[in-house]
C-alpha cells in the first residue's frame, strides 16, 4: 500500500532525495490491475494523486504542468481541431485543451481505467467541464498500441503525452518507436509535446529524448515550466513538429494575439510566461547534445 506514517505520506522519487507531505484525509487507496492508486487531501499542496507512490497531480499546482502543454504549442498552431492526450487519466490536461474553441475533439487515450474512474469522483474540481463537454472521447487502451491503429494516422493536431517516467511499463512511452508513432499520427504541421523529467535530478532524459526525437522529426527542442510538486525546481517540455518550430519571435507574437481573443482563465500560463520558457540557464543548454537551445 501506499507510503503513508499516520498523516504524512513520503516520495522518494530521486535518489538522495524525498519529500513529505503532511496530510488532513485520505479519500480513497486501491490497487487496481496496474498500480496501486492513492488520493489523499494535505494541509499545503490541496488533493493529490499518487501512482505507486509518486504524485502524479495536486489540485495546488496542476496548472503550471497542464497548461503549459496544452496551450503554448495550441496557441502557436492556431487552428488545432484534434488533439491526443496520452495517458492523462485525471482529465487536467484534456480540460485545458477543451478551453479552445477550434478544438472539434480530445481522444484521451489512459490504460487503467480505474484511474479515470476515481479522478472523475474526487478531481471534479479540475476535470468537471471536460466530463461534460461531448467533444471528449476517452478510450481505455495502451496508447502505444492505440497510436498504430489505422484511425490514429495523420489524425491530431497535437499530441500531448502525459506519460509517467520511464520505468515500468511507461518505458513503451519513450523512445524511436513510441515517437515515430507519434509522428504519423499528426497532421501536416502538428506538434507533440512531453514531459521530460526535472533536469535537476534527472538530467539524462533531456539528452535521450531529444536525440530520440531527431532521429524521427526534423524539428524539436525543449521549453520550461515550474511545477512545485514535481521537486526540483524546473520540469523539461520536449516538443516535436514537422513543419515549423516552436518559440520563434513570429510564433510567440501570433500566439499572443490568439490569447487574447481567446480570453481562456488560467492561473500559469499567458504570454510572458511563453516567451520565457524557451530561455535555458547555462547548465541547462549543456544537458542537449548536438542539439540548439531555443
Amino acid at each position: 500500500m501506499p507510503n503513508f506514517r499516520p498523516k504524512i505520506f513520503r516520495e522518494r522519487l530521486h535518489k538522495g532525495y524525498a519529500q513529505s507531505m503532511e496530510l488532513t484525509g485520505i479519500v480513497a487507496q486501491e490497487k487496481s490491475r496496474y498500480q496501486r492508486i492513492a488520493i489523499f487531501d494535505t494541509v499545503a499542496n490541496g488533493r493529490v494523486l499518487v501512482l505507486d507512490d509518486i504524485v502524479q497531480i495536486t489540485t495546488r499546482d496542476e496548472g503550471a504542468y497542464a497548461e503549459m502543454l496544452v496551450h503554448l504549442p495550441l496557441f502557436e498552431h492556431g487552428r488545432g481541431e484534434s488533439v491526443m492526450v496520452v495517458g492523462g487519466g485525471d482529465l487536467s490536461i484534456a480540460d485545458e485543451v477543451l478551453k479552445h474553441k477550434s478544438v472539434k475533439e480530445v481522444v484521451l487515450v489512459e490504460i487503467d481505467e480505474r484511474v479515470v474512474e476515481l479522478c472523475r469522483e474526487h478531481f471534479s474540481q479540475v476535470n468537471r467541464k471536460a466530463f461534460r463537454d461531448r467533444r471528449l472521447k476517452i478510450e481505455i487502451a495502451d496508447a502505444f498500441e492505440y497510436l498504430s491503429r489505422a484511425e490514429a494516422r495523420g489524425r491530431f493536431d497535437l499530441i500531448v503525452a502525459d506519460r509517467p517516467d520511464p520505468v515500468g511499463p511507461g518505458k513503451a512511452l519513450f523512445g524511436d518507436n513510441f515517437y515515430s508513432r507519434v509522428r504519423r499520427a499528426l497532421k501536416t504541421g502538428g506538434f507533440a509535446s512531453f514531459q521530460t523529467g526535472v533536469p535537476f535530478y534527472q538530467p539524462w532524459e533531456i539528452a535521450e529524448a531529444l536525440s530520440e526525437l531527431k532521429r524521427q522529426f526534423p524539428l524539436c527542442g525543449l521549453y520550461l515550466t515550474v511545477v512545485p510538486t514535481y521537486v526540483g525546481g524546473y520540469m523539461a517540455l520536449s516538443w516535436a513538429g514537422t513543419h515549423k518550430p516552436l518559440g520563434t519571435k513570429a510564433g510567440i507574437a501570433a500566439a499572443a494575439r490568439r490569447f487574447a481573443k481567446a480570453k481562456i482563465r488560467t492561473d500559469y500560463y499567458n504570454p510572458e510566461i511563453h516567451a520565457a520558457a524557451f530561455a535555458l540557464p547555462e547548465w541547462i543548454k549543456r544537458l542537449i547534445p548536438k542539439a540548439r537551445a531555443r
